[in-house]
């Protein structure tokens, strides 16, 4: 019995999905269509599409978008032949791709295409990042996102913005990942990589042209029980600079409250960095950002409170195991020495789990300040946040009672 267990995840499912998929708009325009052909791969020398869709047992198949143009109340769909998860190359199929590590890519570079600008690494797990972080080189970033999480990048997909040098393929090959996509890969990062039988590698040309995806939208279909369709535009963060931010100013009761504090430069750009990289987190949710990376993100919550409490925890944990990870080489779950752990969870504690210094980025507006002053209490000294909670001035008292600074994005940031 057990050996069949282990036996589900290695089945490819011959899929009989159809070769070609279209769908048809009907209105003022007049009838627009889109036309899709499914994706598959040339795997021992045998043409297959996905290995299998969320679960082992549920045929699926990737299509891309090869003709059709859309445009509905003034917004138009992306060019076509601008392809990035649909029509990735699959230098090495490893176990073969599935539904989970296309989707977990296309996250990926759903986060990276607001930082073209400079190398930067996403690490994605169950399609929400582990860890997200910039660096003056693409190696830098990928340790930096690494050890933002350590622990839960374990099995992830990593995609990076730059071409893999043998130095940065060798930090990823000394942990265990699923998939690693990239634009290109040096003759040396891709031998190494040659070497891990399981790990699919995935070259995304167009990864070198994302800024072109920055501000373009795409048709986003859900799926429902009954086999209805709920069609929506794709979500695009509309504050990107420091201009864009609004400041947070509201009215109560005839009274005016606004928060004493503008941000620094230094917490507007940890500002900007989170609230891109939360429109890849799944709501409801809060994440702390300290100098370009990810310190605690807390996702997929129903209450705002404990997220923000979830993700303060997770700071705290990640914290550890870094100085563990740093001083014995081994997992926080794996030290033993009691006197260590106690002088590790001393430094962690005093540092407030990086905490300190952090800027806080909410999806959604507080409705209480109880959600705030999670990481107010943490020494967080910025934070943003849609607005328009009917008692923002709890949340501006807060801000004001830490001298820390608070501004609003005027757009909410939900991803479900």
């Amino acid at each position: 019995m057990a050996e069949n267990l282990k036996d589900m995840y290695k089945k490819i499912n011959k899929d009989s999905f159809p070769e070609f998929m279209d769908i048809s708009f009907h209105g003022e325009e007049g009838r627009q269509t889109l036309y899709f052909e499914k994706m598959q791969w040339d795997i021992g020398g045998e043409k297959l599409g996905l290995r299998y869709g969320e679960n082992p047992d549920q045929p699926a198949a990737l299509y891309k978008l090869i003709n059709g143009n859309l445009a509905i109340g003034g917004v138009e769909t992306l060019q076509l032949g601008k392809y990035l998860a649909s029509d990735v190359e699959l230098l090495q199929s490893g176990k073969h791709p599935g539904k989970i590590n296309i989707t977990d890519v296309d996250n990926g570079l759903n986060i990276l295409r607001y930082f073209s600008d400079t190398p930067c690494s996403v690490i994605i797990k169950h399609n929400n990042p582990s860890g997200v972080a910039k660096g003056a080189t693409i190696a830098e970033a990928f340790q930096k996102s690494l050890m933002a999480d350590r622990i839960a990048a374990f099995g992830g997909a990593v995609i990076l913005n730059r071409p893999v040098d043998l130095e940065t393929a060798e930090l990823v090959a000394s942990g265990y990942v699923e998939v690693v996509a990239a634009p290109d890969f040096s003759p040396k990062a891709f031998e190494l990589f040659q070497t891990k039988k399981n790990l699919r590698v995935m070259r995304v040309k167009n990864i070198e042209k994302l800024q072109e995806f920055a501000y373009t939208r795409f048709m986003d279909f859900k799926s429902i029980l009954d086999g209805g369709v709920i069609a929506q535009w794709s979500y695009l963060p509309v504050a990107r600079k420091k201009e864009d931010f609004l400041p947070a100013v509201c009215e109560y009761k005839g009274k005016e409250y606004k928060v004493n504090r503008a941000p620094t430069d230094k917490e507007f750009d940890d500002i900007i960095f989170g609230w891109l990289v939360e429109s890849g987190v799944t709501s409801n949710s809060v994440i702390y950002v300290k100098d370009g990376v990810t310190v605690g993100i807390g996702t997929g919550e129903q209450d705002r409170v404990g997220v923000a409490e979830i993700a303060k925890d997770k700071a705290y944990l990640k914290m550890c195991d870094r100085i563990c990870w740093g001083r014995f080489q081994k997992s926080w779950y794996d030290l033993k020495d009691m006197d260590a752990r106690k002088e590790i969870e001393g430094i962690v504690a005093a540092e407030h789990g990086g905490l300190k210094g952090a800027v806080m980025v909410s999806d959604a507006f507080f409705p209480f300040r109880d959600g705030i002053d999670v990481g107010l209490r943490e020494g967080v000294t910025a934070v943003v946040h849609p607005g328009g909670s009917l008692r923002d001035f709890e949340s501006i008292e807060a801000c004001n009672e830490y001298n820390a600074a608070m501004v609003y994005t005027g757009q909410r940031s939900f991803r479900h």
